[in-house]
């Protein structure tokens, strides 16, 4: 199992958290750099002008000095493996949006968000490297043994946010992290039955 080495970079978009963590939610970036994202999820007043080549066309229109909603996680795992820590585990980041699960629509209130750099859609849904999954797997692996998550609440923000989200994405390797032992993935079924 990879190491686990956590760099800090303090975001101040954050709250207090207002339920007990049940889930954990995997998100891409969906933005050109790691970089960029790092920049844009700790800015504590992001402007698209900022961003402009970064972001998905869909947050390009208006002019340069218009504001960005403000994001954050509890986490962003870089393709290399690194690991930066935005927002202490005990507080609520602003990850997941609009979304529910089970009767929650609160998501972000009971969740650890993880944002997992990669272009997404809107950049050609590149793969994601090894080093980025193992280190995925691993920090999965420790919040989900600090937080005592049940692996059926380990989703992608498209499970929490359906129609809404794609991330992180058909390409993502779900398999991977179940056989892993931080996820779920469904058994074959004989067509017959």
């Amino acid at each position: 199992m990879t190491e686990l080495v956590i760099l800090d970079a303090p975001s101040p978009h954050f709250d207090a958290r207002g339920a007990a963590v049940d889930m954990l939610v995997l998100h891409y970036t969906g933005m050109r750099s790691g970089a960029a994202a790092l920049k844009k999820l700790t800015d504590p007043k992001p402007r698209l002008g900022t961003y402009r080549d970064d972001v998905p066309p869909a947050f390009r229109d208006g002019p340069d000095e218009q504001p960005m909603p403000p994001a954050s996680a509890h986490y962003l795992v870089e393709e290399d493996g690194r690991v930066f820590r935005l927002v202490p585990e005990n507080k609520r980041a602003w990850h997941a949006g609009a979304a529910s699960w089970d009767g929650a629509v609160d998501i972000n209130a009971r969740s650890i968000g993880i944002e997992i750099v990669n272009g997404g859609h809107a950049f050609g849904l590149p793969p994601y490297p090894d080093a980025q999954i193992e280190a995925v797997i691993a920090l999965c692996g420790s919040v989900i043994s600090r937080w005592r998550i049940p692996l059926m609440r380990v989703l992608g923000h498209s499970d929490v946010a359906p129609g809404r989200k794609q991330d992180p994405g058909e390409h993502f390797p779900w398999k991977r992290l179940a056989d892993a032992g931080v996820a779920v993935w469904p058994r074959p079924q004989d067509p017959a039955a």
